[in-house]
């Protein structure tokens, strides 16, 4: 087949390790820059080109949408997908999964656990961080990634300040609970195809709130619990995300799901686990080609 990964960054870890999985399964693979695309409709059809020359020999693509271009990748996965091009994630769950609020939108819907969560609004600030009580109060921007964007207020006073400079600034934010017990730890599992094929569990260093590995925390191999799996595949089903990392806290009243993302870091899950989650994509493309 010919496979193509959208990426912006053909030396990152996550693409390679797609290349090379699909390669080494005799692949025809290739990297697509989604800058150096251009979108057309001709004549009512749908047609790309790649450095002004046409694609049209694709069977199935691999995006890799970055947060700084989730509404252009996100246009260019629906221009793959009007074309007839099998997409291993699709353009409307990512954009519904990389908002942080109309995630958490979707996973209510579906009845899925996630921390009590408030949308930041022009109204009442102390009215909204009435509703959790006393600090300390996670207050995010919607479109953050790797942790960045993400504030602990530990005083009541400080979330104030904070939430009316967000305001001020016109940047869209949620305020989220606390969840102390989890000790600055989330589970990170991989979903691919209705299946969870990879977990971990990251640890923040000492003094941060914050799991994320990017932030230079630890991790280790982890079984899920039937809870924390059943969890994992729910959110990945409810977001229509066929390739998802779903991160879960553990809390006193059971696991509840923090974020999903639909474009997950390969390095840290691969190196941690031992498992080529990339020749897990690349077989979920083969099954579905063969549909």
């Amino acid at each position: 087949m010919n496979i193509a990964i959208i990426s912006r960054g053909e030396n990152l870890y996550s693409t390679r390790s797609l290349f090379k999985a699909g390669a080494s399964r005799n692949h025809v693979m290739e990297v697509l820059d989604p800058n150096r695309c251009t979108q057309a409709i001709e004549d009512g059809k749908p047609v790309l080109y790649f450095n002004n020359e046409p694609v049209n020999d694709l069977d199935a693509v691999i995006p890799r949408i970055g947060a700084s271009n989730t509404y252009f990748g996100a246009a260019l996965v629906r221009h793959f997908q009007s074309m007839g091009v099998f997409c291993v994630v699709q353009a409307e769950p990512i954009l519904q999964s990389r908002n942080k609020w109309t995630c958490n939108q979707v996973l209510a819907h579906a009845k899925i656990p996630v921390p009590k969560t408030v949308l930041g609004t022009s109204g009442d600030v102390e009215g909204m961080l009435d509703i959790f009580g006393d600090p300390p109060y996670i207050i995010k921007v919607l479109q953050g990634t790797h942790g960045h964007g993400v504030i602990l207020a530990e005083t009541y006073r400080g979330a104030v300040s904070t939430i009316e400079t967000l305001l001020t600034s016109k940047v869209r934010f949620v305020i989220q609970e606390f969840i102390e017990e989890s000790n600055g730890s989330d589970l990170r599992a991989i979903v691919v195809d209705g299946k969870v094929v990879g977990a971990m569990k990251r640890q923040g260093q000492d003094g941060e709130f914050r799991s994320n590995l990017h932030r230079g925390g630890s991790s280790e191999v982890i079984k899920l619990s039937y809870a924390e799996e059943n969890l994992a595949l729910r959110a990945a089903k409810a977001l229509r995300l066929g390739v998802c990392g779903v991160d879960i806290l553990q809390s006193n009243r059971g696991p509840l799901v923090l974020e999903v993302n639909s474009t997950p870091g390969l390095e840290g899950i691969e190196t941690t686990t031992g498992i080529s989650i990339a020749g897990q994509i690349i077989s979920y493309i083969e099954r579905n080609k063969r549909r």
